[in-house]
C-alpha cells in the first residue's frame, strides 16, 4: 500500500510540473502571437529532447519553443488558442519569411555562401 501512495504522489507532482510547464509555454506562444499579429503552429517530435513547437506569425516571422514531451506541447498549444497544423508544408510553410541571417546560417554555409558576419 505504501508504494502505491508514493507512486500516486510522484505522479501528481509530475502532472503538476507538466501543467506549469504547459502554462509557461502557452504564455510564450501568446506573446509571440501578439508580437506578430497572430500565429499558427505545428508540433514536431524531436526524440528524447521533447517536442518542438514551430510558430509562424501572420507577418511571416517565425520561431520555435521546445517542450519536454508531446503531451506538454499539445497542452500548451491548446491553452494558447492558436491554429495548429498537422504538417509543415503547403500554404503554412509559404507564410515563413526568411532574411539574410537565415540564408547564411541554413543554406549559405552548406553551399559556400557568404560567411555570417553578425
Amino acid at each position: 500500500m505504501a508504494e502505491t501512495a508514493e507512486t500516486q504522489q510522484v505522479d501528481g507532482k509530475q502532472a503538476a510540473r507538466a501543467e506549469r510547464r504547459a502554462a509557461r509555454l502557452a504564455k510564450q506562444i501568446g506573446a509571440f502571437a501578439k508580437a506578430h499579429g497572430g500565429a499558427e503552429g505545428q508540433l514536431a517530435y524531436i526524440g528524447q529532447m521533447g517536442t518542438r513547437i514551430v510558430l509562424v506569425g501572420e507577418d511571416g516571422g517565425w520561431g520555435d519553443l521546445v517542450a519536454p514531451s508531446y503531451a506538454v506541447a499539445e497542452s500548451a498549444a491548446q491553452k494558447s488558442g492558436i491554429t495548429m497544423h498537422e504538417s509543415f508544408d503547403g500554404e503554412f510553410a509559404a507564410k515563413v519569411h526568411t532574411g539574410p541571417y537565415e540564408w547564411t546560417r541554413m543554406a549559405g554555409i552548406q553551399i559556400g555562401g557568404p560567411a555570417n558576419k553578425a
